[in-house]
Order: structure tokens, then C-alpha cells, then sequence
């Protein structure tokens, strides 16, 4: 029971009992109140700070588990990287090598990601750094991956096509020429017939008698025919042919044709007479091989009817010849 309070009365000369007053009364309540209160988030502080509740505990494991995880899985996404980068070689080096395909550039393999920062969300996390890297890794992987499977679904194409690209590679001789004895000149640089001065020759010319049939070095389809029999310029009457497969050939210094613009030929069919119109010096058929859009040696192709030996001959005779006939 609280204490009764007294106060001396002067005017009676006795003690007279003292009541609170409700402001007083509010005042010991809001100051009990507050210093509860007070106590309490002093108390709920020092727990928070100095004692883990099972949850906290608990979630604490958790992020340092996540965190194991994030690490490993960085570790696995570079062993990935390192396969993907080893069929990446593979592919470049020897499927596309076989199938006479360009090899996919770096810039499209390795190409990033642009725009706006796709992991900004990610920043304010802790550990934010390893997240983020493990992410973009993760993204560049998956856009490589996805390169590399359309890759291999053009190789498979290839594959497909085999029969039929190597049905079109320029692969024989243009004209009928077993001892190889009339190969005038080869690809390389050549003292020009007429003007005398050193100048690149983007072919093969091979010596025969006018009339002598010039036959389609592979499958293909006949894209050009032009020319004049009395220019005394260029290749003259001259056939352009389309392989497919990146390939084209052309035959200059013709006396006539066999074939029309348009018509599909096979390998081994006659498709026009050796001459000598245009920029000629003598009778003989001037032989280009071009790979996508690029001349090329044409000796490199000349292989489906030739023996090792017959081949380094024939690359021995068109190597020593010093002048060209056109």
C-alpha cells in the first residue's frame, strides 16, 4: 500500500493528509512509461548486438552457404569456358577446315552485351562483386554456347553436302594434258608478254592447239559468257563459271563455246575450245579459280587426276616458266 502523504497546518496545528493531483498523477505515469520504455530498447540493443536469435543464426549459415555456392559455381562456369573455348578450336581448325567454311570471327564469339547495366539490381547485395561477375560470365557462356550450337548445325549442313561440294570443287585439269609438258605458266609473278614488265599473274595458262576442248573443272552452273573474238584485250571470249560452296572458275582466250549462260554442267563436260582472242600471245587457255569473291592458285585444286608425282611436276613446270602468254 502506497504512503499517505502530510502536511503541517498551521492554522489548526495538526497534520493534514495531501492528495495528488491528476497532473501529477499523469507526470509519474508518463515518467514510469518513458524510462520503461527507455530500459526496454536498451535492453532489445544489447541483445540484438550481443545475442543471435535461432533465426538470425540460421540465416547467417545460409548466405555463408549461398556464398560456397557462388564460388564453386564461378569454378565451374570457367572449367566450362574451357571447353567451350577448346570446341570453339575445334570447330574453326578442323570441321570448317574440312568443309571449306570461313571460321566464325572473335568479334561475333566474344561479342558483349550492350545497353543499359542489366545488373545494376545486383549492386546493393552484399558480396555484390562476385555475384555480378558470376552473372555476366554466366550470360557470356550462354550467348557463346548458343553460337556454337548454330555453328554446328552449319557444319552439319556441310556434312550433308558433301557429296555434293565435292562434286563442285574445281578438282581436274581443264584440258586433257597427261605428261604435262605444255603448262606454260603458273600463278605468281610474270614478265608480261607485251609490255614487258614484271605483273601478277592470277592464273594458270596451260598451251594447246586451237579448237582443243576445255572441259568444266567441277559441278556448277554457267554464270557468264562475254567476249570478243576480235578484242585483242582481257581474256577475250571467256566462261565464268559458279560452283557453289564459295567457289567460281573462269576460262579465257576462248575460240568458242559449248555451253549457254544459265546451263548446269557436270565435272569432266565440254564446255568451250581453247583459242587465243583477247590479251593473247599465242593458242592456249588462261585458268582462274576464285574462293568466295578471292583469286586463288589454281594449282592447289588440280589434284582429282594427278599422282603426288605427276602434281609436283606439274608445280615444277609452271614455277620456271618466267614470261606469261597473256
Amino acid at each position: 500500500m502506497a504512503k499517505k502523504k502530510y502536511k503541517f497546518n498551521p492554522d489548526t496545528l495538526s497534520y493534514e493528509s495531501v492528495g495528488l493531483t491528476w497532473k501529477s498523477k499523469l507526470w509519474k505515469v508518463v515518467t514510469y512509461f518513458s524510462s520503461s520504455l527507455a530500459l526496454a530498447l536498451i535492453m532489445v540493443v544489447v541483445f540484438v548486438n550481443f545475442y543471435e536469435t535461432p533465426k538470425s543464426k540460421a540465416l547467417k549459415r545460409e548466405n555463408k552457404q549461398l556464398l560456397t555456392q557462388y564460388e564453386l559455381l564461378s569454378k565451374d562456369l570457367n572449367k566450362i569456358e574451357g571447353v567451350l573455348t577448346e570446341l570453339q578450336q575445334r570447330d574453326d581448325n578442323i570441321y570448317r577446315v574440312i568443309f571449306e567454311a570461313e571460321p566464325i570471327p572473335s568479334t561475333v564469339r566474344k561479342a558483349g552485351f550492350g545497353g543499359a547495366n542489366k545488373y545494376s539490381h545486383l549492386e546493393n547485395l552484399n558480396n555484390a562483386e562476385l555475384v555480378i561477375a558470376t552473372a555476366s560470365k554466366l550470360d557470356v557462356i550462354s550467348k557463346e554456347a548458343y553460337i556454337q550450337s548454330k555453328s554446328y548445325d552449319e557444319v552439319l549442313e556441310l556434312a550433308l553436302n558433301k557429296e555434293k561440294m565435292l562434286a563442285a570443287l574445281p578438282a581436274i585439269q581443264p584440258i586433257t594434258n597427261k605428261d604435262l609438258k605444255r603448262i606454260s605458266s603458273g600463278w605468281g609473278y610474270r614478265i608480261h608478254p607485251i609490255y614487258k614488265v614484271r605483273k601478277m599473274h592470277w592464273g594458270q595458262d596451260f598451251t594447246a592447239p586451237v579448237g582443243t576442248p576445255v572441259f568444266a573443272t567441277g559441278d556448277g552452273v554457267i554464270e557468264d559468257i562475254q567476249g570478243s573474238k576480235r578484242s585483242r584485250v582481257g581474256l577475250g571470249l571467256n566462261i565464268k563459271m559458279d560452283h557453289g560452296f564459295g567457289y567460281e572458275t573462269v576460262y579465257g582466250h576462248l575460240s568458242g563455246f559449248n555451253v549457254k549462260r544459265g546451263q548446269k554442267v557436270k565435272r569432266g563436260e565440254i564446255i568451250g575450245y581453247v583459242g587465243s582472242s583477247g590479251g593473247s600471245t599465242a593458242p592456249h587457255l588462261h585458268y582462274e579459280v576464285h574462293k568466295n569473291g578471292k583469286k586463288v592458285n589454281p594449282a592447289y585444286y588440280l589434284f582429282k587426276d594427278l599422282t603426288p608425282q605427276e602434281y609436283d611436276k606439274m608445280i615444277a613446270i609452271s614455277s620456271n616458266i618466267g614470261q606469261s602468254l597473256d
